[in-house]
């Protein structure tokens, strides 16, 4: 969808991904903030977390988002970095949109990070791939509730591009800066049944665990290039990876014969 530069992106998953009337949708973000459990550690520099309809992935989102809830007074930027599901991108692509807008809201879009991303040869400035896209989309009403719309977000696509690429896209949009919190958005296995699910996506945590970025491939991740980016940036800071939880499809809707896997984690 062609929008003219400078307006802001409309929700493209409202209705469909999490509920399109704005009450709603914060009485559901907010029960499942509430029914996830506390923080045990201080506020990460980095997060991964699930981007699937809220039925299926949102009570394992929500353990990432009760820890930036819990420490929200800390965070002033959020860069999201996920997969283009819809439009073919190379490399990081970043929106030129100022705002993107949710049933609760709109959403500020640090244009200067993203600017300076451009500008510095780590992302190119393509809504195409943004307009329709849900795996950063969706974490937007989850930040609205646990920290506010007021923290501005610099969002990445990634698609084909070496792990080094990527993080130092993640390293150049802020990752590591005192209130600058990233969060990487990627499912984990798609469409086996429960058994191999569970056998695949134990693998791809532990190499998450294990900070290997070696240790998954394209199949293990719907953000494999924003995924393994991450960890490699994790590794070159020597980062200490903890799963906060980890669940599948199957858990909410009892089908065991073709599931999604679904993790949170996070990258202190």
């Amino acid at each position: 969808m062609h929008r003219p530069a400078g307006s802001d992106r409309p929700p493209a998953v409202a209705g469909r991904f999490y509920p399109a009337e704005a009450d709603e949708l914060a009485r559901l973000v907010d029960g499942m903030l509430d029914a996830a459990p506390p923080a045990e550690d201080g506020l990460a520099s980095a997060y991964v977390s699930p981007h699937a309809g809220y039925r299926y992935s949102g009570h394992t989102a929500s353990y990432v988002y009760r820890h930036l809830r819990e420490h929200a007074g800390a965070i002033r930027r959020v860069v999201l970095i996920g997969p283009a599901h819809y439009r073919p991108v190379r490399g990081c692509a970043v929106p030129t949109t100022p705002r993107w807008l949710t049933p609760l809201g709109p959403v500020n879009v640090d244009g200067e990070s993203c600017a300076a991303l451009v500008d510095s040869g780590h992302a190119t400035a393509d809504d195409e791939p943004h307009a329709p896209e849900h795996s950063l989309e969706v974490q937007l009403p989850f930040l609205q509730r646990a920290v506010g719309s007021e923290v501005p977000v610099v969002p990445i696509v990634a698609g084909p591009s070496t792990m080094e690429t990527v993080a130092r896209a993640i390293e150049a949009a802020g990752a590591g800066a005192e209130g600058t919190v990233v969060i990487c958005s990627t499912d984990l296995s798609h469409y086996a049944d429960q058994t191999t699910a569970n056998a695949q996506d134990e693998r791809t945590v532990g190499a998450v665990l294990a900070l290997e970025p070696d240790g998954f491939g394209p199949r293990d991740a719907c953000g494999y290039y924003s995924l393994r980016g991450l960890v490699h940036w994790a590794r070159s800071h020597r980062s200490v990876p903890r799963l906060l939880h980890r669940s599948t499809s199957a858990d909410t809707t009892n089908d065991t014969s073709r599931v999604v896997g679904y993790a949170a984690m996070a990258l202190t």
